[in-house]
């Protein structure tokens, strides 16, 4: 009789347990209705507020997060719509992947909300280290790379404005900033002026590494490879780093430069871009495009991986990959997006957005011949 009391009490808690949740969960959905219908009447306090309370209840709502960082835009809370938008962003991905059934976002307009508060909240930064006057050095320059980080995302109106009046605290700088330049040793390369941040560059250690796969002719056979160490740069060239270039060297515009070459694709990847521009703009830079084997060593690292992250199939936490359409260089997402799918050497990108060139001409059968230490190409 006791063993029966306690089963019964035990099956009592459990339904209460559930009740319990079902009734948080429709409170959260009361939350969310009413903290979107605060938001289209502008009351962006009040929605904060009550999504906030919402999302106590409920934090894997997509579409409550994607109006709770609309609430913070407009409040001026660049930090929390940050916040919000990646975790709309990474939740919308996570249910794609599970196919969880919750509301779609459009991506596209997340991003570019993205870019916008971010700019928001590095050119507040930014005015907010140089309000003192004659603000120390090492805030000077924290300011100063706030600045750049935000010119990089591509600002609007009334960003450029704001941007043009902290710039002129800067005696001497220019209001669009050189290129991104500096060798990993610190030094500038051949036609660069000095720029005051160094290109994130990944170091890729000397070693063997397994080159090659079983899956194409031309990728046979899969084989050893030995590399002297060498540096690359973390992200692919983006549009606003190539805009610096062509106008410092008049080279032709690629195809398509006035979509590309607008404020909210400065930080995409360039595209569009032939093998010698891509060699000249590497030359540039004081740098040179990445030989075939070098490119597989720092995507893949010494394990024979698939993938840069792994032998985990793709998935939209690794890369941007199966758009067919091109929408004016909005299929692209922006540089570096995509923590997950970072290589081993911590290079980003290396699948998908966009292809890259190699320094080596293509031959079929160069696998079977090629040596064996520091592989240069046909």
């Amino acid at each position: 009789m006791k063993q029966t009391l306690g089963v019964l009490s035990f099956v009592i808690c459990l339904n209460m347990t559930a009740t319990s949740m079902a009734l948080a969960a429709d409170a959260a959905e009361q939350d969310f209705a009413k903290g979107e219908s605060l938001l289209k009447n502008n009351q962006y306090a009040e929605a904060r507020a009550t999504l906030e309370a919402g999302l106590i209840k409920n934090s894997s709502n997509v579409r409550a997060h994607f109006n709770l960082a609309e609430a913070c835009r407009g409040l001026g809370a660049w930090d929390c719509a940050e916040e919000h938008y990646e975790t709309a962003l990474h939740l919308d991905a996570k249910s794609r992947i599970t196919g969880t059934r919750e509301p779609r976002l459009s991506k596209m307009k997340v991003w570019q909300s993205l870019e916008e508060v971010t700019a928001w909240r590095l050119l507040e930064e930014a005015k907010g280290l140089l309000a003192d006057g004659q603000a120390p050095s090492d805030k000077m320059k924290q300011a100063e790379e706030a600045l750049d980080g935000a010119h990089e995302l591509g600002l609007n109106t009334e960003q450029q404005a704001l941007y043009q009046q902290l710039q002129a605290k800067f005696p001497g700088r220019r209001s669009t900033t050189s290129p991104d330049s500096l060798k990993p040793d610190g030094s500038a390369g051949e036609g660069f002026p000095t720029h005051p941040r160094d290109v994130p560059m990944a170091l890729v250690p000397a070693g063997e590494f397994t080159m090659g796969s079983t899956l194409k002719a031309d990728e046979k056979p899969v084989h050893r490879v030995y590399l002297d160490a060498f540096y690359m740069d973390k992200y692919h060239v983006t549009v606003g780093q190539y805009a610096k270039y062509l106008e410092a060297t008049g080279a032709q515009a690629p195809p398509e430069w006035e979509i590309m070459n607008q404020s909210r694709h400065q930080k995409r990847p360039i595209v569009n871009v032939s093998w010698s521009d891509a060699a000249t703009y590497c030359k540039w830079a004081g740098k040179r495009l990445p030989t075939e084997a070098e490119w597989e060593k720092a995507a893949r690292g010494t394990d024979g991986r698939l993938y840069p992250w792994g032998n985990e199939a793709p998935t939209r936490l690794h890369a941007n990959f199966g758009k067919k359409e091109w929408a004016n260089h909005m299929a692209l997402v922006p540089v570096g997006m995509f923590e997950m799918g970072k290589s081993p050497y911590g290079i980003y990108d290396m699948a998908g957005n966009a292809w890259e060139w190699v320094n080596d001409w293509y031959d079929h059968d160069y696998y079977k011949k090629s040596p064996t230490k520091n592989p240069q190409g046909p």
